[in-house]
């Protein structure tokens, strides 16, 4: 593969483009200009910073390490989940919801894709097994946060509506049942507007990755569709999984809506 090298002026160069904008969005009293600075320089951080770590994983195949990497980018994106909501849960709920639905979902679908569809030796050659962990984490992130987001947002404002439901002799599961519906299709979307796009509007970053990298486009393509089919997959069961488990923590055992556990 002919693969062309970045030197450190080619991304200064790109750089210049993103300060362009701050400067113009700061013209514009956008309030988003520091903002895009922080999460520009973040970007440039924790790439270099995974570069590093994953230099490390390919000259050193280990499962343990391996097992560290995958529970640290849990771990982020499960703060990641809970940070992006506007009524979290409070204590121990507002990090391990997101966090067990992710686990249950992204984590399960990856292993499956590596041992049966994969199917490399070992199953844990980090080079296959971090970035598809990584795009599912992504991805499920994005819907779990959705999901929980609205779920929450819809029960604090509703909540007259659903303590009347309740009065008049409905279950937890019957009062929140539209929201938590809504809340699921929310959390879908993103995933289904890419899938629905891909090919047409845009091509997905792996085939482009790849396609760059001088892979034949047709190989590019299948690994793509696969990928695009696992990310659908782990979105979606992670995203009822969290707004499931959320739908029914809004209620005590006795169907009475409690919002004193959120913040």
């Amino acid at each position: 593969m002919n693969i062309i090298p970045l030197t450190p002026l080619d991304l200064a160069l790109a750089a210049t483009l993103v300060l362009l904008l701050a400067l113009l969005s700061g013209l514009l009293r956008l309030g988003v200009g520091r903002r895009l600075l922080v999460a520009a320089l973040r970007t440039t951080v924790q790439l270099l910073l995974v570069g590093l770590v994953l230099k490390a994983l390919f000259e050193n195949v280990q499962p343990a390490w391996l097992a560290a990497v995958s529970l640290l980018m849990l771990l982020l994106a499960g703060r990641e989940v809970m940070v992006r909501q506007k009524h979290r849960f409070r204590g121990w709920w507002g990090f391990g919801l997101g966090t067990l639905s992710m686990f249950v979902s992204s984590f399960a679908v990856a292993f499956l894709a590596l041992t049966v569809v994969i199917n490399n030796q070992p199953w844990y050659l980090p080079q296959y097994a971090i970035p598809l962990l990584g795009m599912l984490l992504g991805n499920t992130m994005n819907g779990v946060s959705l999901g929980l987001d609205l779920l929450t947002r819809s029960a604090w404002e509703q909540r007259d509506v659903i303590e009347q439901r309740l009065m008049l002799g409905g279950s937890w599961s019957e009062v929140i049942g539209d929201i938590r519906r809504e809340a699921m299709r929310v959390g879908l979307v993103p995933i289904i507007n890419a899938m629905a796009a891909a090919g047409i509007v845009s091509l997905p970053g792996m085939m482009t990755g790849q396609i760059l990298a001088g892979a034949p486009p047709v190989v590019a393509v299948n690994y793509q569709i696969l990928i695009m089919f696992l990310i659908a997959a782990g979105t979606g069961f992670g995203t009822m999984v969290a707004v499931s488990l959320g739908a029914r923590r809004l209620f005590d055992r006795r169907h009475r809506l409690c919002l004193g556990r959120l913040t």
